[in-house]
């Protein structure tokens, strides 16, 4: 027993200096990561800046116009670039989605499915209620949450600010952004898997095993504020951003994450391979980006698979899952 209980003692220092090996690591990764993200943006985006700086006078004139038009008002602007125009995105990328997955149109749509089989249709009793999930969520709790957060985008930098950003700062913002999301999402994701939490709150985002654009926001209210709205809206608080920066980066982060969920790898649009085999195994691939994943090693299955090696940008039209199929399962 003594030699049992020395063991134990000597084990949970080691423990805990994997933990913050671990922790070290990640911090250097996504540091580095940021610099290079910096360094690169500097060192490719000439083409890009020239483009923004010939359009510059034309979308700082209509940002003036609206700045004029809502004067006084300005709350109204907020609303509409925060809440309305990214709300607009995300129901049409999903409408188009939604046709996909009941009525199976087009048809070619099928072969770019990821897990084969499934959702084929999607199940309508099912949809409907997690609709009203969705719509729950995105009207009593993402909607109060961003008004809410008003006062402090305020007090932390002029989201009205008559000069809009430089095309380098916004490309700067986004990579911070970026990074903080993959930082949030990824502990506060992988704490919810925490069996006690995930039996009370987590367990039913991952009802769908084959998910779906719209689920995206199917999740538990304490879920949705933890793990959806907070590691997307905290980067502009403590930016200070501008509204336009703003409303760019809740928009790309709803299409982002109903690609993420939407069950097809479609040509030209980022891989969702790695978080649906999350919703397939539930104990593998919990961020966003990877890199945490990569450096806690919870991706180790997931790399062992064909699905990894589909993780890729799709540039043409054939199915990744023609041209790296799965194994085919021996017969009995």
């Amino acid at each position: 027993m003594k030699g049992e209980a020395g063991s134990m003692r000597q084990e949970k220092p080691k423990q805990e200096e994997r933990i913050w090996g671990s922790m070290k690591k990640a911090a250097f990764i996504l540091g580095s990561g940021l610099l290079l993200l910096v360094a690169f943006s500097n060192s490719v985006s000439g083409q890009l800046q020239r483009f923004w700086d010939a359009s510059g006078c034309f979308q700082q004139a209509q940002w003036e116009r609206l700045l004029s038009t809502f004067e006084g008002k300005e709350w109204i602007l907020y609303i509409i670039a925060t809440i309305l125009v990214p709300a607009l995105l995300f129901w049409s990328f999903n409408g188009l989605l939604l046709v996909a997955d009941t009525a199976r149109k087009p048809n070619f749509i099928s072969r770019y499915r990821i897990q084969v089989g499934q959702n084929e249709p999607v199940d309508a009793t099912k949809l409907r209620q997690s609709m009203r999930t969705v719509l729950f969520n995105q009207c009593m709790i993402s909607v109060p949450m961003v008004v809410f957060l008003y006062p402090i985008i305020k007090v932390r930098g002029d989201p009205y600010r008559r000069e809009l950003p430089t095309f380098h700062w916004f490309l700067l913002e986004l990579a911070i952004f970026t990074l903080i999301n993959e930082v949030l999402f990824y502990y506060s994701h992988r704490l919810l898997h925490h069996p006690t939490l995930y039996k009370k709150i987590h367990k039913k985002h991952h009802e769908w095993t084959a998910p779906i654009g719209m689920i995206s926001f199917y999740a538990h209210p304490i879920e949705h504020v933890a793990s959806n709205m907070l590691p997307v809206v905290l980067g502009p608080i403590l930016m200070g951003s501008h509204l336009s920066s703003i409303a760019v980066w809740f928009s790309l982060a709803l299409i982002c994450t109903t690609v993420s969920h939407c069950g097809y790898h479609l040509p030209f649009l980022p891989s969702p391979e790695f978080h649906d085999y999350h919703h397939l195994r539930f104990n593998q691939c919990y961020g966003v980006l990877g890199v945490l994943d990569h450096l806690h090693g919870t991706d180790t299955m997931f790399k062992q698979t064909k699905a990894y090696e589909r993780h890729r940008l799709l540039l043409g039209f054939t199915p990744l899952s023609e041209s790296i199929p799965d194994p085919s399962k021996k017969m009995d």
